[in-house]
């Protein structure tokens, strides 16, 4: 399992339009999406778990694609990043 950082997100985002988005490459285990405390809209980050080989392929056809306008950054993210969102 692979943990997916996705970046410069349009604040019109959803969580479904998100898994909607993610979802041809393979099955969404688990997504967090930033939200606004207030207004609920998308803060411009999300975090999601895919298996190995899902993650790439959504990782090479999403990396830098524009959704609303807005150029996306998805990668891995780094395991020292993980290992400090146990602690």
């Amino acid at each position: 399992m692979l943990t997916l950082s996705i970046r410069g997100l349009p604040r019109s985002m959803t969580e479904t339009a998100l898994q909607q988005l993610f979802e041809p490459f393979g099955r969404v285990f688990e997504m967090r999406m930033a939200k606004d405390l207030f207004s609920g809209e998308c803060k411009g980050f999300a975090e999601l778990k895919m298996e190995g080989h899902s993650a790439r392929n959504a990782i090479a056809a999403l990396n830098g694609s524009a959704q609303s306008g807005e150029m996306i950054r998805v990668g891995l993210q780094s395991e020292q990043a993980q290992r400090r969102r146990r602690h």
